[in-house]
């Protein structure tokens, strides 16, 4: 467990790890995000039961404000910069999801929002940012570096640079979507959590520990984005190349600095998704449940569904990531 102590500088963030990451700072960010984030659902199905073995309990973060579960951390950041900064805006790198709920974090609370987005971003996630009133610059992801392309713009504007998942306030923010689906169903032998950079995942253990300490903690990787699976092997945080896998929202390279040890501590592995078992969950999400997530968002649901957790979990919360994918690509699917 990990905890801060946060000072800004020029307007831009800079942060101090000093003790622990508490479940009382994910209480406090569930308090302070009440007025934009949604308590999303928790829904069931007897149908994925029977197909997965497991009785599972979805945690909808497909239906949160923005289509996705970032605008929990995202707003948890954004409402602790100090006023007397939010005149100088904030800068995001997002291929979408983060960029969305950056834009709308940014907008209640009167503040000009530039997101770097990288070229090949769903088209969907690009549209709805910038209606948000985001202010977009493109940058190629095979050849630029995204954290470098956000702090330049950040120096440039003297905007507050809000990171995707690698700062304690984000963190704080992401684990009050488990916080709520352990408050609803306390009894769930394992959590099953996809990872990207290990935002949502690193919240979401804190507060699944805390809630119940004998919970078991599967995280989620395509299998050609496996970056953390790569890492906790390794005993080491290990890059890899630009990912190719539909699941956008799982590209990162690496994991987080922060969120790396907060992984190796609480997930007891890693299961890894094909982009067919992706696909696959992703249409019967849709078919039988009648519920639209992304690739990013059905990954999680991908391993329950191809049955790979141990045989003795069976009741298992599954957070759905988020929602946003374009139709082209969803009829592509």
């Amino acid at each position: 467990m990990y905890s801060v102590r946060a000072r800004f500088q020029c307007a831009t963030l800079c942060w101090e790890l000093l003790t622990d990451i508490t479940f009382a700072d994910i209480q406090a960010a569930a308090a302070r995000i009440r007025g934009v984030a949604k308590r999303t659902p928790v829904l069931t199905s007897r149908s994925f039961d029977k197909e997965a073995g497991v009785s599972a309990f979805f945690k909808c973060e497909n239906f949160q404000t923005g289509g996705a579960f970032k605008i929990r951390g995202a707003a948890n950041f954004l409402y602790q910069i100090p006023k007397a900064d939010l005149p100088r805006g904030v800068v995001a790198f997002s291929s979408g999801n983060h960029a969305q709920a950056v834009a709308i974090a940014a907008a209640s609370v009167g503040a000009q929002a530039t997101i770097a987005m990288p070229h090949d971003s769903p088209r969907s996630k690009m549209e709805a940012t910038k209606g948000y009133g985001a202010r977009i610059v493109i940058y190629d992801r095979f050849t630029e570096d995204r954290v470098a392309v956000g702090k330049k713009l950040a120096e440039e504007t003297g905007a507050t640079l809000v990171p995707p998942y690698d700062h304690p306030w984000i963190l704080a923010g992401q684990g009050t979507a488990a916080m709520e689906l352990l408050e609803e169903i306390p009894d769930l032998d394992a959590l099953v959590v996809v990872i990207g950079g290990g935002g949502l995942m690193s919240g979401s253990s804190i507060a699944a520990k805390a809630l119940r300490p004998g919970i078991r903690v599967f995280g989620v990787e395509p299998a050609d984005a496996n970056d953390t699976y790569l890492s906790l092997a390794a005993g080491k945080r290990i890059e890899i190349p630009p990912p190719a896998t539909i699941a956008d929202g799982l590209r990162s390279q690496i994991p987080g600095e922060i969120t790396f040890p907060i992984v190796q501590k609480n997930v007891e592995r890693i299961i890894l998704v094909t982009e067919e078992e992706i696909r696959a969950a992703l249409k019967y999400l849709l078919t039988r449940m009648k519920m639209l997530t992304e690739p990013s968002g059905a990954a999680s649901a991908a391993a329950v569904l191809a049955k790979k957790l141990p045989p003795e979990v069976k009741r298992v919360g599954v957070i759905l990531s988020g929602g946003n994918v374009d139709y082209e690509v969803l009829a592509g699917l």
